[in-house]
């Protein structure tokens, strides 16, 4: 399952886009310590596919994707 979350973005002034961090719909935000890795792929949990951001927040690693114009998690399995 996809779940969409508003996403803080550093714009550099040679095009690329750094996230920073997480914006969850309760206001919530999550800064991003790191990313590892960025790759076109598909998400394997929640369909869809675009750019996919290896993140670290808060010493875990997480999925973060770009599909067209929206920002989205993975839910995890409960």
């Amino acid at each position: 399952m996809k779940i969409y979350v508003d996403v803080i973005l550093l714009n550099t002034k040679d095009g690329k886009i750094k996230p920073l961090a997480i914006v969850w719909a309760n206001g919530v935000n999550y800064a991003i310590d790191k990313v590892s890795q960025i790759t076109r792929a598909a998400s394997t949990i929640a369909g869809g596919t675009g750019m996919r951001y290896t993140c670290h927040i808060q010493g875990k690693s997480r999925y973060l994707f770009l599909e067209e114009d929206r920002w989205f998690i993975e839910k995890k399995e409960a």
